[in-house]
């Protein structure tokens, strides 16, 4: 069944339970349990509408035109000149867009230019490329410049990853989009949404997080998230990326049993002043490198690797990763 079936469902059956009313003859005794139960039905269906809520909106993301499942190429750039395009005669081959799309040149001094094919119609930003550009990176503070193809349907951006410069390439017509298989999910638990505490960590303090190409970043780790699972606590080391949510990446006993094998992702709140956070297991996902090969995902810390099955959340995707 899937799940918006099975949450449908779910929530029919608890409506009919915040719904019934006992005989006309209730003692005046059996009103704070019937009142009880009918707060507690209330309680889990909105539990289940918020769930269901966030699923939808996971999916709307994934399948944005410029979405994870729309990449279509991760082309990692050498230093010096390089022509690009999805004709055979160029250095770096695009599988979809212009066949000669321009040239683009890593310099010395780490600085990315670019110079658009004499056919290619290129837009920069939205605005038409007529000339040469240099071109920021996904590690420049204001982002990186889009160069947009195809009418739009088409973006190239440069992404850095440690001393690497890569030609980041998406598409909306990408098989991975088009092709969709869906998200399967076990079912919405309440049980998996857990009241737990933040430790924090000395101002500064950084964690080493490699990363699915082989790379090790060092990321800002204010502090842990501890919780308490069948009488026994647990620990995930948070990482704090500046947008005022704690990010999760963590690995669990259903890894390759059922969720994806390298690990899934979950955001919780910060804190509140007593340092109580809530860690909704039911809302974790899986990285970008479960739908596609050209995504350069993150992998759980040694500390985040928990003695425990969290059977709740996003399972495997089973469709096409791309290639």
């Amino acid at each position: 069944m899937k799940p918006s079936i099975r949450i449908a469902a779910a929530t029919a059956v608890l409506l009919a339970a915040g719904c019934h009313r006992g005989p006309q003859t209730a003692t005046m005794a059996q009103v704070p349990s019937n009142e009880a139960s009918k707060t507690m039905a209330k309680q889990d269906q909105s539990f289940l509408l918020e769930e269901q809520a966030w699923r939808e909106q996971r999916r709307e993301r994934l399948l944005k035109p410029d979405g994870w499942t729309s990449l279509i190429g991760l082309h990692w750039i050498d230093q010096g000149p390089h022509f690009v395009g999805s004709a055979g005669d160029n250095g770096i081959r695009l599988s979809m867009g212009p066949e000669h799309f321009g040239m683009i040149d890593l310099r010395k001094d780490g600085s990315v230019h670019f110079v658009p094919g004499k056919d290619a119609a290129l837009t920069l930003d939205a605005q038409p490329l007529k000339g040469a550009a240099m071109l920021r990176t996904d590690a420049d503070p204001n982002g990186p410049n889009v160069i947009g193809f195809d009418d739009g349907k088409g973006e190239a951006t440069v992404i850095q990853r440690g001393d690497r410069y890569g030609l980041r390439v998406k598409h909306a017509d990408a098989p991975t989009r088009l092709q969709f298989a869906g998200l399967e999910y076990w079912p919405a638990d309440a049980a998996w949404r857990i009241a737990g505490k933040f430790v924090p960590h000395p101002e500064g303090t950084t964690i080493q997080v490699a990363n699915i190409i082989g790379g090790l970043d060092d990321a800002k780790n204010p502090g842990a998230v501890e919780f308490e699972r069948d009488g026994k606590t647990y620990r995930i080391e948070a990482i704090d990326e500046g947008e005022g949510e704690l990010f999760l990446v963590f690995a669990d006993r259903t890894n390759g049993h059922g969720s994806y094998g390298a690990g899934r992702f979950l955001y919780t709140p910060m804190p509140d002043a007593q340092g109580r956070v809530t860690v909704d297991f039911n809302q974790s996902y899986n990285p970008p490198c479960a739908f596609t090969s050209f995504a350069t995902c993150p992998l759980p810390p040694a500390q985040n690797r928990l003695d425990l099955a969290i059977t709740a959340g996003e399972k495997a995707y089973a469709g096409n990763h791309g290639s």
